[in-house]
């Protein structure tokens, strides 16, 4: 069994690109982290394909944590997970969550571990 990982999912297929460029620098090469960013056509918004693939590209059998930036990239997850439960939606900011998730993903720790990490990351003060 892998390594929990991650997928990102954003309205923005740019924003979700560079923030796994940033995590593949602060956890190992081993951490699946998944862009699912953006519309097919390169538009700005959600698309259920896309984060059904990148769930399938993330799973390497220890599971799959998903943090979306904003509202309707929540609920689009949601709807996607209602067909296909087993990744977990973690409530957490969006770039600190991930970093906090892929640096926690990386040492081996379990999916409930690495989702609490993200969590945490909320409550973490930048001064």
């Amino acid at each position: 069994m892998g390594l929990v990982g991650i997928v990102l999912v954003s309205h923005s297929q740019q924003l979700a690109s560079g923030l796994r460029d940033l995590l593949r620098q602060v956890a190992t090469g081993e951490v699946r982290v998944e862009p699912a960013g953006g519309t097919p056509d390169g538009g700005l918004g959600t698309s259920p394909e896309r984060i059904e693939a990148a769930i399938g590209r993330a799973d390497s059998g220890a599971g799959v944590v998903i943090l979306a930036d904003l509202g309707s990239a929540v609920l689009t997850t949601r709807a996607v997970l209602a067909d296909a439960p087993g990744p977990l939606l973690v409530d957490a900011p969006f770039v600190e969550g991930a970093v906090a998730a892929a640096v926690t993903a990386s040492t081996g720790a379990d999916l409930e571990t690495v989702a609490a990490a993200a969590r945490e990351a909320r409550d973490v003060g930048k001064f």
